[in-house]
């Protein structure tokens, strides 16, 4: 057994508070005994337009966001999956990524993962739409991590529409998938408990998702929700709205067995 947290906020333009609340809730999942914890995409800032993630973006390996996870995770001796924050593209002044980064209880990072999908879309009904390759350089690579909750598979946001992803981080030793997130209020009342769950299910893996919650300075609304599944799609618990944090244990023993009685990954016919 280990416990992992979800911690949810509400993150606004200025770096600064949003570190605030993040350490608050980092501390708080440590005293409840969290081993990982888990923050929201775009933890520490959500600019007014997409353009403004540029002036914030850091160089790989420095800078206040980075800074912030390392020191945070060494203070509470918990693992940090860092969300989501915008860094630098060497070649492309004009582009950052969308990186998941990952530190241990020391404070070392240990993994990198840059979101792969990427939001471009026109909500149907709505007078609403997302362009986010238009200043972001996407990911190529499936990262996993070990940690002391098991081996985690990365994953972010509009990643959780892609099966194939989390089919591919399975099929690489996943037993947990974690899915930070921003999703939009609309796309979340209609989709965001049903693919958490399904995504869940069919790869009989623990799916930790964080989620922003709330209106920010762009007139967006997200829709919230964090919560954690369990290997047979049960929600083991969940914060709807809010600022705060969801905690699980982590049975590994148990999704072994569950593995081994009901084989849905073996008996697959297509593989990759």
């Amino acid at each position: 057994m280990g416990l992992i947290a979800t911690l949810q906020l509400c993150a606004d333009a200025d770096v600064a508070p949003n570190l605030g609340v993040a350490a608050d809730l980092v501390r708080r999942a440590a005293g409840a005994g969290a081993s990982v914890a888990l923050l929201p995409e775009n933890f520490a800032f959500m600019g007014r337009s997409e353009a403004d993630k540029l002036r914030v973006a850091e160089e790989d390996g420095a800078g206040p966001m980075q800074d912030f996870l390392a020191e945070a995770a060494a203070r509470h001796r918990i693992w940090l999956i860092g969300g989501t924050l915008p860094m630098k593209v060497p070649q492309a002044p004009e582009r950052t990524t969308n990186t998941c980064l990952v530190y241990d209880a020391d404070g070392r990072r240990v993994a990198r993962y840059d979101k792969i999908h990427l939001f471009d879309v026109d909500l149907p009904g709505r007078a609403e739409s997302y362009r986010e390759s238009a200043f972001v350089e996407r990911g190529q690579t499936a990262v996993l991590v070990d940690t002391p909750v098991g081996r985690i598979g990365l994953s972010v946001c509009y990643d959780v529409r892609f099966p194939e992803l989390y089919r591919e981080l399975v099929r690489q030793g996943a037993e947990v998938l974690v899915v930070p997130a921003a999703f939009t209020a609309p796309t979340g009342r209609a989709h965001w408990e049903v693919l958490l769950r399904a995504r869940a299910i069919e790869n009989m893996a623990y799916v930790v998702a964080a989620a922003q919650s709330g209106l920010h300075a762009n007139g967006r609304e997200t829709y919230g929700d964090s919560l954690i599944v369990d290997y047979w799609g049960r929600v083991l618990d969940r914060l709807p709205r809010g600022t705060g944090i969801v905690t699980a244990d982590v049975d590994l023993a148990g999704q072994a067995s569950a593995r081994a009685s009901f084989p849905v990954l073996a008996n697959r016919v297509f593989r990759a």
